[in-house]
C-alpha cells in the first residue's frame, strides 16, 4: 500500500532527502518501515528563518480578507482531500481510519472559523482628556512564530496553529512529528494550493530538541506555541524566557472524572469508555482518573467494562477496527510499566493488562481497580488505554482528590443535580469543565489548560491573543 514521499517544505519548495539525513517512518500496526523523512540541516534551519522574516514584511500588510480567502480555500481542500489524508494518518500514526478521516474533516472547521476571526481583529479608541488628542489601540502581528506539535493528532494540532498565526498575519515555521509526519506535508500542499504566498510557513523536521533550540534562540523568532508534554514544556518556556518571547503552552493532564449517583449512569459509563479508548487513548483532553461515587460505582463499572472488553483491536485499515495501535513501542513498554505498578501496589487489573501479539504496538484495553491515589496510574498520565477506577464518597471528597494534581487541562463531570453542577463548574481547576458530554476542542470554543498543563489557548478568540501585540498610540 502506497504512503506519499516526504520532504521539508520551505519558502515555497517541497526538499526531499537527497543529500539530508533522513530517519524512516513506521506503521505501528505492522512495524513496517513506510517512508524516509529528511531532517533539516542547520542551512535549511537559517533559509527557513530567512525566508520567513522576508515574507513577515509583506504578510503583515496583507489585508484580512486576502488571508481569509485563503483559509477558505484551505478549507474547502481538507475536505475535497480528506479520504486520501486520513489513510495515511492511519499508516503512520495508526488511528482507525473513522478517527483519522473525522480529524480531517473537523480541521476544516477551524481553517473556515479563522477566516471569518482574522476579518474581526479589531483596535479600539480610548476618549482622550483633551479634545485635541487621539487615542488609539493598535492589533499587530506579533512577527516570525515557531511551532511545535504532536504526533496523536498530527493533522488537527498542525492546523490549528498554522491558521491561527497565519491568519493574524504572522509567519510561521513549523516541526511537526516525525512519528507520523505525512499530515503536516499535506497541510503544506494544501496551503501551497490555497494560494498562500512563499516563506509564510515553513515545515521542518530533525531531531525535536536540536531545532527546537535552534530556533528559539534566533533573534528572528519572537513567538513559539507547543502542544505536547509537561516536562517538555516547560523546557521550552525556559528557553522562550530567557529571551523574552511570548509562549502558548498546551500540555498534558490527567482529566478526573467525577460520576454522581444521582447520574445517568449506564449512558455515561458506555460515553466514557468509548470516549477513553479514542485513539487508543493517547489523548490530552481524555479521561483518566474516574472517581465514581459509591452507590453507584458497581453499576458504572459492570457497564464501563462490558463497553471495554467488546472494543475490537486491530489495524486501523480493516473493517470493524474501533481502536488500532499505540503509535509506537515507546507507548507499549509505558503502558506495561503502569500496570507492573499496580500489581505491585496490590490492585486488580479488570481486563487487560498486557500486550496483544508479537507484532504492532497494540495494547489491551484496561481496567484498574482497588488503586491507592498515590499509585503511578493515579499521579501520571497514560496517555494509553488505561483506565483506574475508584470510589469517592462525597462532592468535597471528589473535588479533593480531582484536584489534587499539578495538572489542569480538561475536567468531565456527571450529574443530574444542578446544583451539584454548579459546584462542579467552579470548583475543579482546569482550564476546560465539560459536564454530562464531552464538548471540547470545538473551533469556537478556548482550548489550553492552568497549573502545570498550559499558557494560553488554542482555540476561541484567544487564539489571535498569542499572535498579535498591542501598540497604544496617542496623537496631538
Amino acid at each position: 500500500m502506497s504512503y506519499p514521499p516526504l520532504s521539508l517544505y520551505i519558502n515555497g519548495k517541497f526538499l526531499s532527502g537527497e543529500g539530508r539525513k533522513t530517519q524512516d517512518v513506521f506503521n505501528p500496526a505492522t512495524q513496517q518501515v513506510i517512508g524516509s523523512l529528511p531532517h533539516a540541516s542547520k542551512a535549511d534551519l537559517d533559509l527557513a528563518l530567512a525566508s520567513a522574516q522576508k515574507a513577515f514584511e509583506t504578510w503583515r500588510k496583507s489585508s484580512p480578507t486576502e488571508r481569509s480567502n485563503i483559509l477558505r480555500k484551505v478549507a474547502a481542500l481538507c475536505r475535497e482531500r480528506a479520504e486520501a489524508i486520513a489513510r495515511n494518518i492511519t499508516l503512520d500514526q495508526g488511528k482507525p481510519l473513522g478517527e483519522a478521516l473525522a480529524e480531517v474533516r473537523s480541521c476544516a472547521e477551524h481553517a473556515e472559523w479563522h477566516a471569518e476571526e482574522a476579518r474581526r481583529i479589531y483596535g479600539r479608541v480610548i476618549p482622550p482628556r483633551q479634545a485635541n488628542v487621539r487615542q488609539l489601540v493598535l492589533r499587530e502581528p506579533v512577527g516570525v512564530c515557531a511551532a511545535f506539535t504532536p504526533w496523536n493528532f498530527p493533522f488537527n494540532q498542525a492546523i490549528r496553529k498554522m491558521v491561527a498565526a497565519i491568519g493574524a498575519g504572522c509567519t510561521l515555521i513549523l516541526k511537526g512529528p516525525e512519528d507520523s509526519p505525512s499530515a503536516v506535508v499535506a497541510l503544506a500542499q494544501l496551503f501551497q494550493d490555497a494560494g498562500l504566498p512563499p516563506g509564510v510557513l515553513n515545515i521542518v523536521w530533525g531531531v525535536p530538541s536540536e531545532v527546537s533550540t535552534y530556533l528559539i534562540e534566533s533573534p528572528i523568532v519572537r513567538k513559539i506555541s507547543f502542544t505536547g508534554s509537561v516536562a517538555v514544556g516547560k523546557h521550552l518556556s525556559s528557553l522562550a524566557g530567557l529571551h523574552m518571547k511570548r509562549v502558548t503552552m498546551e500540555l498534558g493532564g490527567h482529566s478526573p472524572v467525577l460520576v454522581f449517583d444521582d447520574a445517568d449512569i449506564e449512558p455515561a459509563a458506555e460515553m466514557l469508555a468509548r470516549t477513553k479508548l479514542r485513539n487508543a487513548g493517547q489523548v490530552c483532553v481524555s479521561p483518566t482518573r474516574f472517581f465514581v461515587q459509591e452507590k453507584a460505582y458497581d453499576r458504572f463499572l459492570a457497564k464501563f467494562l462490558d463497553v471495554i472488553k467488546g472494543v475490537k483491536v486491530g489495524d486501523g485499515l480493516a473493517d470493524g477496527t474501533q481502536m488500532g495501535p499505540l503509535a509506537h513501542d515507546r507507548r507499549v513498554t509505558a503502558m506495561q510499566s503502569f500496570v507492573d505498578d499496580a500489581n505491585r501496589r496490590g490492585a486488580k487489573v479488570l481486563t487487560g493488562g498486557e500486550r496483544i501479539g508479537t507484532v504492532g504496538s497494540f495494547f489491551a484495553p484496561t481496567v484498574v481497580t482497588e488503586l491507592g491515589d498515590d499509585s503511578m496510574l493515579m499521579t501520571e498520565e497514560p496517555f494509553g488505554p488505561i483506565a483506574p477506577v475508584v470510589r469517592f464518597k462525597d462532592l468535597d471528597e471528589g473535588l479533593r482528590r480531582a484536584n489534587s494534581l499539578p495538572f489542569g487541562l480538561a475536567s468531565f463531570a456527571f450529574t443530574n443535580s444542578l446544583k451539584t453542577a454548579k459546584a462542579v463548574a467552579s470548583g475543579l481547576e482546569a482550564g476546560m469543565v465539560s459536564i454530562n458530554h464531552f464538548g471540547i476542542a470545538l473551533s469556537e470554543t478556548p482550548f489550553g489548560g492552568i497549573k502545570d498543563s498550559g499558557i494560553g489557548s488554542e482555540g476561541g478568540t484567544e487564539t489571535f491573543d498569542g499572535y498579535l501585540t498591542t501598540k497604544f498610540v496617542t496623537e496631538l
